[in-house]
């Protein structure tokens, strides 16, 4: 009789480990605990598939850097737009005046027109007014934060190479020999903001149209 036992507890193995040669891992957690499970009559407790779990962590990982449905998106309100607008002054053709408060640049046109763009401006301290020339114009250009920025900011970067990160953007008209220019900017939603330490900054479809509609020693009225 024991032997009779004996061999129906040996068929009974092989027939588990040929079970979980074709069923994985799954298979070959089983078949330690089936013998425990007879030997002693208690039941095995489960095993954690490790393998499974590396599998799927990750994914879960990357879930979790998801964006959240209905995020809101950052826009420019339609009034800081680019349009031609009736706007009357004693400033020649081809002059440029910003009207800081507003937020507007405006190239005069002629004719009691003006190409309208919307601008951020100086943070309050930063704010200044005067007449200043473009000295220099300059594509994707590189930029050097000077010293009293630096000063305020010392995890400024010391230089950074022109391109779509450059906090300059895509243009910049430099005004004679101050720290001052009209530049793009990597932040377009901050248009309409006072944002900025004394710049004038566009977004980079509006400074390069800009740019190429005016040239060096253009005349620049700042309000």
């Amino acid at each position: 009789m024991n032997r009779i036992r004996l061999s129906l507890l040996f068929v009974s193995v092989a027939t588990i480990a040929s079970s979980g040669a074709t069923a994985g891992s799954y298979g070959s957690n089983l078949g330690g605990g089936f013998i425990e499970m007879l030997a002693n009559g208690v039941a095995p407790t489960p095993r954690r598939n490790q393998l499974f779990e590396q599998q799927t962590q990750p994914a879960a990982r990357q879930l979790a850097y998801a964006q959240e449905p209905g995020a809101v998106q950052r826009t420019i309100p339609p009034e800081f737009l680019r349009t031609e607008v009736d706007y009357p002054t004693k400033e020649k053709p081809g002059s440029v005046v910003i009207d800081t408060p507003s937020k507007y640049l405006y190239l005069v046109l002629g004719g009691g027109r003006a190409m309208r763009y919307g601008i951020g401006v100086g943070r309050p301290g930063f704010a200044w007014s005067g007449v200043k020339t473009v000295s220099r114009k300059a594509e994707w250009p590189d930029w050097t934060p000077p010293p009293e920025m630096l000063k305020r900011r010392p995890d400024l970067p010391r230089h950074m190479e022109g391109g779509p990160a450059n906090p300059l953007g895509a243009r910049a008209l430099y005004l004679g020999s101050s720290l001052y220019r009209i530049h793009g900017t990597n932040e377009p939603w901050t248009i309409g903001q006072n944002v900025s330490s004394g710049c004038i900054r566009m977004m980079n479809e509006d400074v390069t149209d800009l740019y190429g509609r005016v040239g060096v020693g253009t005349r620049v009225v700042v309000m």
